[in-house]
């Protein structure tokens, strides 16, 4: 039987793919009640007094507020290609990482903000936008693993190879 067809492999992936679409469902929920919650922060703010005036306290809560809801539908656009695919795009992943950070320094307030802190973010801002940077820019690279029925596989030609 090749592995590909053993049954219990294949309820096992059946229930990933149930709570996948659940947690689709779910982030769907999430995203609604977060712009929800967005329109009703503005609308509340809006007609406390004085009226009709966002602070910049105010409006920077907003940003981040819309900066969460992003995040979610990115999440969310994750979720997506794994039930087309049923591949993790990793370019997909840390783009929505950098935009979990983006978020952070939006809302950061640097009165209450350790310096450390502040070096921290500055070194994970570093870190995830070379991570982007090596995955956008190195070519795709695909691995046959061995089978284990000891069939024999042709060893993966290089450039250069002749094909002999």
């Amino acid at each position: 039987m090749a592995p590909d067809q053993e049954p219990l492999i294949d309820r096992l992936q059946y229930v990933i793919r149930m709570c996948v679409r659940a947690m689709a469902i779910m982030m769907i929920f999430v995203i609604i009640m977060g712009v929800v919650d967005i329109g009703w922060v503005i609308w509340q703010r809006m007609n406390s007094p004085p009226r009709f005036i966002l602070t910049i306290a105010d409006m920077l809560a907003t940003f981040g507020a819309f900066m969460a809801v992003l995040i979610a539908i990115e999440i969310f656009v994750n979720i997506t290609i794994y039930l087309r695919e049923e591949v993790i795009h990793i370019k997909i992943v840390i783009a929505t990482a950098l935009m979990a950070v983006a978020r952070k320094l939006i809302i950061l307030d640097q009165e209450t903000t350790q310096p450390m802190e502040m070096f921290g973010l500055a070194l994970l801002v570093v870190a995830t936008s070379v991570g982007y940077w090596l995955v956008q820019n190195t070519p795709p690279v695909s691995v046959r693993l061995a089978r284990k029925d000891n069939a024999e596989t042709p060893p993966a030609r290089r450039d250069g190879d002749a094909g002999t």
